[in-house]
């Protein structure tokens, strides 16, 4: 699922902004922008991570600004080495100034490091981290409403495929023996019986109806769970669209076709929207 979390603040001489952005990815890849943290600090972001999402493409940028912490250093071994140098060239002994010495390379040296305060930077990340997962959460609200509205439209048609089917299998039947009877004065009461109920067995949707309405049971048990599956949701929907596929085939009257159509419809729908889900 997609997410945002920022946060920023201040502390004494440091500042802060973390932004973690997060897209939808088959795996889990985290992406780390800043200069400014160590390998403790670039650990502990991936292992939180790690712990709250399962899978997506996260990237996190952070930008601080620091005091620093200079240091110079003389090389005394080169400044002994000038000094002798000057003697011996110049036959003179010079006292020499900083000015002297500050720009020839090597003898100043200048070290300058930022000072990290590790405690900072990981409360800060953890308020983005957790403004990052309720986002998200909203969108997995969001979807879940999107889903339940949905299992309810098969239901319905599921409902109303049975109501038309009885209706269409008494008509069929009743034509059925109504020709037969025209065509035939004297004919096999026993045979006809048995070619009625082959017709009605090749008409008989109740299967197929039945697997469907057990699978909209279990996606909708999914979704209301606490620790949901995405890849189980995705599966009960690869066959939800099974039955429905081989239910409008087996369906010739137009109204229940165009039921059965829409049902597809609905699960192809919902297939694009758990693709978000993990």
């Amino acid at each position: 699922m997609t997410g945002y979390g920022l946060s920023s603040s201040i502390e004494g001489d440091s500042e802060i902004t973390i932004e973690i952005k997060g897209v939808n990815h088959k795996f889990l890849e985290i992406s780390l922008k800043s200069h400014e943290i160590n390998n403790d600090i670039d650990q502990y972001i991936r292992n939180a991570v790690g712990k709250n999402i399962v899978r997506g493409k996260v990237d996190i940028k952070i930008k601080s600004k620091s005091p620093s912490d200079t240091k110079y250093f003389i090389d005394n071994k080169l400044l002994k080495n000038l000094k002798k140098s000057i003697k011996d060239n110049l036959g003179i002994e010079e006292h020499l100034k900083f000015s002297d010495i500050k720009d020839i390379p090597g003898i100043l040296n200048i070290e300058t490091k930022k000072k990290t305060n590790n405690k900072f930077i990981k409360r800060e990340f953890n308020k983005a981290l957790k403004d990052f997962a309720d986002s998200r959460n909203k969108e997995g609200m969001k979807i879940k409403k999107v889903i339940d509205k949905k299992i309810k439209g098969i239901d319905y048609l599921v409902s109303k495929i049975l109501k038309q089917s009885k209706k269409n299998i008494n008509r069929r039947l009743k034509s059925y023996k109504e020709k037969v009877t025209s065509l035939i004065e004297d004919f096999d009461e026993v045979r006809m019986g048995q070619e009625i109920a082959l017709l009605a067995l090749k008409h008989d949707v109740s299967e197929e109806l039945d697997r469907i309405s057990f699978h909209s049971k279990s996606l909708n048990d999914e979704i209301n769970k606490k620790n949901g599956s995405g890849k189980k949701i995705d599966f009960v929907l690869q066959e939800l669209f099974r039955e429905a596929n081989t239910l409008s085939v087996k369906l010739d009257d137009p109204d229940s076709k165009n039921f059965a159509l829409d049902m597809k419809l609905l699960i192809e729908e919902m297939r694009e929207q758990i693709q978000n889900v993990e």
